[in-house]
């Protein structure tokens, strides 16, 4: 479970102040935001804290701010910050389903103790989502998609959701982003986890053999069909069915397949019997379905059919703060993987990577990793070519530091904790170094 934290926001500086102070005084971590602009990137289904915003704001205002929440998750509880003459709409806000209002004046302890309620509250409805969600099994899905920002967490939370369902579900994102990855971690999370997962590459099935390759077919339904023969859709009964690159399923067999998901039956070729199927049908695209639907390439009825479910999975351009660490565990599985040591990764190619553009995403990502175990990626210097044993000590001690550093999200106390030295020391060798949090952790 993430910190607790409280969002506030009011456009008083004096009051968002001195509230923010006696809030932490009362043991909170609270975050403060003068307006509402930026307070709905925080905030998604995992979110693990309560908001707390004044009604009379410029721009955008409390109720508004609370509406969005809500369509975001109904049950972020919202607590609401009132003048005297607000009560009345507070009121009324509290029916559309905020979870509280203070008046002011309000002493602190009062609504250190709104919030603390509202905290429990909070928490017993992320556990239940949990419990839910995956039903008392334990599962990898954080080695599998690793990341902090947000938008990751909440990605891995309707995993869990969707996973522990049977819905049908469309995964979309850009190429190299992990969307074989999600399919795989709903496949395993689920009931048909020891049942078949197949994987169908619509791009690349050969036009003539389509329907042959998907439904399977008789002797002596077409020349060459010597034996009958089951197609993938059999193959899968009872597991999971995934249709890469959907968008590319010639328009023709899409309606074959539409009926599939609608009957949950096949017919192989040359045959008039049906064939009960018990799949579950993940479809993955990189490109848009509702465009190519308008372009008039893929059928209404099946997309709706698809998207029961519908899952995003981010670019990394949209989660750069995430690159550094996913960086450096693919150098971790890519140095088990050719039987290579440990390496500690010059902290000038983290900063590298985290700048840099990776429109290849995770596998371009990838790639560079396994490029650097092996020796190939000249970008940065490798502690072999340090000639000294003093300056090989000084390479390692830098990449530890600075992928600390990384794993902390920047923050000072973990590091130092964490490699048993002081403050004052981490402090010292960070100056020796040149080693700048800011240059390695990437905002947002």
């Amino acid at each position: 479970m993430n910190e607790q934290k409280i969002l506030l926001v009011d456009d008083e500086e004096e009051l968002r102040r001195s509230t923010a102070q006696a809030l932490e005084l009362a043991g909170f971590s609270v975050e403060t935001f003068s307006n509402a602009d930026h307070v709905l990137e925080l905030i998604g289904y995992s979110f693990p804290g309560v908001v707390v915003t004044d009604i009379r704001m410029p721009g955008m205002d409390g109720m508004t701010l609370m509406q969005k929440i809500r369509e975001l998750d109904t049950e972020v509880p919202v607590i609401l910050v009132t003048g005297h003459g607000d009560v009345q709409l507070a009121v009324k806000a509290m029916r559309e389903g905020a979870y509280d209002f203070i008046e002011k004046p309000f002493t602190p302890q009062m609504l250190a103790g709104v919030i603390r309620r509202a905290m429990e509250r909070r928490s017993l409805v992320l556990e239940n989502r949990l419990l839910k969600a995956v039903a008392g099994k334990r599962d990898d899905i954080e080695a599998r998609l690793p990341g902090r920002t947000q938008i990751m967490v909440d990605l891995r939370y309707r995993i869990r959701a969707i996973g522990a369902s049977d819905a049908d579900t469309l995964v979309v994102g850009d190429t190299g982003a992990g969307k074989e990855v999600v399919a795989r971690a709903l496949h395993d999370i689920s009931a048909r986890a020891s049942r078949p997962f197949i994987a169908i590459n619509c791009a690349a099935l050969p036009a003539n053999l389509i329907e042959s390759e998907l439904f399977g077919h008789e002797a002596g339904a077409f020349p060459g069909a010597v034996r009958p023969r089951y197609g993938k859709f059999e193959h899968g009964r009872g597991g999971t069915i995934l249709l890469d690159e959907i968008g590319s399923m010639p328009f023709d067999l899409q309606a074959k397949f539409l009926r599939v998901l609608q009957e949950r039956t096949i017919s192989r070729l040359g045959s008039n019997e049906t064939v009960p199927l018990d799949v579950r049908f993940i479809a993955t695209s990189k490109v848009d379905l509702e465009a190519e639907m308008a372009a008039g390439r893929f059928r209404a009825d099946l997309l709706y059919r698809l998207n029961v479910a519908t899952l995003h999975v981010p670019s990394l351009s949209q989660r750069r703060a995430d690159i550094p660490l996913l960086f450096l565990q693919l150098v971790r599985e890519a140095a088990a993987r050719y039987g290579r040591d440990d390496m500690a990764v010059p902290a000038e190619v983290i900063s590298d990577v985290a700048q840099r553009d990776w429109p290849g995403n995770v596998r371009e990502l990838r790639n560079a990793a396994d490029r650097l175990v092996l020796g190939l990626d000249n970008g940065g210097r490798q502690a072999e070519e340090a000639t000294g044993l003093a300056e090989r000590v000084a390479d390692f001690e830098r990449g530890v530091i600075a992928s600390a550093l990384v794993a902390h999200g920047g923050s000072l106390k973990p590091v130092y904790e964490s490699l048993g030295i002081s403050r004052k020391t981490l402090y010292e060798k960070m100056q020796k170094y040149g080693l700048d949090k800011r240059m390695l952790i990437t905002e947002n």
